[in-house]
C-alpha cells in the first residue's frame, strides 16, 4: 500500500534571500510539488537556489478550487511543499485551508521553522516580550474600531501588520482609545537594506508618519499595554 505524502509548510525570506534555511532548500528540492502563493514571485527565490521542482499557484482566489486536488496528490504518496510570497505560510498568508484539508484527510503536516516578520519585530522593539498577542491585519471597515477598542485594553504587547499607506490611519484610530502617550513601535522593511525601527509615543509616531513624503515597505506595528507603557520609555 502506498505511503501517503506529507505537506511541508516552508517559510521563505521576508526580504534578505540569505535568510533561507538549509533545511528549507533541501525540502523544496525533494518534494514532488511546490504550491506557491504567486509562482512569479516565488520563482525568483526558487531559481536563486537552483530549485527546479514543479510549481503550482495556490492563493486566496483559487485555493478553494485547488486544495482538494493537492490533497489527492498527497493521498497518492506525493510530498507537497507550501510557500507564500514571504514569511511563514498561514500567518496572514494563504495556508490554513490546505493545512486543514490535509489534516482532515489524516495526512502528516510538517511546519519548518523560519522567517516571520512578527518575531524579529517583537524581539528588537524594546517592548516587553514575555506576553504578546498577534492581531495581524485589522478588518478594513466593519468591526475595526470595536476591535481596536478591545485591543488597547490588553495587558500584553499587541502586534499588528499594516500596509504603509494605512499606518497613519491606524495610529490615529488607536490614539482615539489609548491616548497620545502610549508607547509603540513601527518596524519597517525588516531584513532589507532600509530596515528601520521608529520608537516612541503614539503622538511621536503620528508626527513621524506625517513628516514622511511617502512611507514605504511592509510594516509591523507594536503597541505596549497601558501598564508597560507607563514604566518604560522607548528611545
Amino acid at each position: 500500500m502506498q505511503k501517503p505524502g506529507t505537506l511541508f509548510l516552508v517559510p521563505t525570506p521576508i526580504g534578505n534571500l540569505g535568510d533561507m534555511t538549509v533545511r528549507a532548500v533541501q525540502t523544496l528540492k525533494s518534494v514532488a510539488l511546490v504550491a506557491c502563493e504567486d509562482t512569479r514571485t516565488s520563482g525568483v527565490l526558487l531559481n536563486h537556489y537552483g530549485i527546479e521542482t514543479p510549481r503550482t499557484s495556490l492563493h486566496a482566489h483559487n485555493e478553494h478550487g485547488k486544495v482538494q486536488r493537492i490533497v489527492e496528490k498527497m493521498i497518492l504518496g506525493e510530498d507537497v511543499a507550501l510557500i507564500s510570497d514571504a514569511g511563514t505560510p498561514g500567518i496572514s498568508d494563504p495556508g490554513y485551508l490546505l493545512t486543514r484539508a490535509a489534516l482532515d484527510a489524516h495526512l502528516n503536516v510538517c511546519a519548518l521553522p523560519g522567517a516571520s516578520a512578527l518575531i524579529p519585530a517583537l524581539a528588537a522593539s524594546g517592548l516587553p516580550t514575555d506576553k504578546f498577542v498577534f492581531e495581524g491585519f485589522l478588518p478594513p471597515k466593519k468591526g475595526r474600531q470595536t476591535r481596536i477598542k478591545e485591543l488597547v485594553e490588553e495587558d500584553r504587547t499587541v502586534i499588528f501588520y499594516e500596509s504603509p499607506h494605512r499606518i497613519g490611519k491606524l495610529i490615529a484610530q488607536i490614539m482615539e482609545f489609548a491616548g497620545e502617550d502610549r508607547q509603540a513601535v513601527i518596524a519597517r522593511e525588516l531584513s532589507k537594506i532600509y530596515e528601520e525601527y521608529v520608537r516612541g509615543t503614539l503622538k511621536e509616531l503620528a508626527a513621524w508618519v506625517a513628516a514622511q513624503p511617502k512611507v514605504r515597505g511592509e510594516i509591523v506595528f507594536l503597541l505596549a499595554s497601558q501598564k508597560n507603557s507607563e514604566r518604560i520609555k522607548l528611545v
